[in-house]
């Protein structure tokens, strides 16, 4: 075993270099990761009908790649994340609020704090709800690339047209 003082082999600085180029290299790596997006989790988060949706999540949506989250049962795209999903949230009762269907999910688009848009599915338990930033993204957009994945949870009821509805 060469003496600690004693100069460096060739294959010793190689080694060296070697080591030194990786540890940046990670550095660098790392320092590119971005961190989980938080979240509190919906109260049925848990739900088996949840994990089937999250499992069926898209990789990209409205242009903007998937993120890590920090909670059962959410999706997060686009860094800083324009496009955040939750499921498990209590489904929406009967509303005033738009309501659009989009690929056999209906949808309910809270627009009180546009551009920042909230869409929840209605007629299906649990419901999801998804936020966007539509200055961000487009919300039909993101609509459109995530009810495939949504249609996991069955459907038990639909948007209704006010003159279709019935008083009595």
């Amino acid at each position: 075993m060469p003496h600690p003082t004693a100069p460096l082999t060739r294959r010793g600085l190689r080694r060296v270099a070697l080591a030194l180029g990786l540890a940046v290299a990670g550095t660098i790596a790392l320092a590119g990761c971005s961190q989980a997006v938080p979240f509190a989790p919906a109260p049925q988060a848990t739900d088996a009908d949840c994990a089937a949706v999250i499992v069926r999540l898209p990789d990209v949506v409205a242009g903007q790649a998937e993120r890590e989250t920090n909670a059962q049962g959410t999706g997060a795209w686009g860094n800083p994340a324009s496009v955040l999903l939750r499921c498990g949230v209590e489904p929406l009762g009967p509303t005033t609020d738009r309501c659009v269907s989009v690929d056999g999910v209906d949808w309910v688009i809270d627009e009180s704090d546009a551009p920042r848009y909230l869409f929840t599915t209605f007629g299906r338990t649990p419901a999801v709800e998804v936020l966007i930033d539509n200055d961000v993204v487009s919300g039909t957009t993101a609509i459109a690339d995530l009810s495939s994945a949504v249609s996991a949870i069955p459907a038990e009821g639909g948007c209704t047209n006010v003159d279709d509805a019935t008083l009595g």
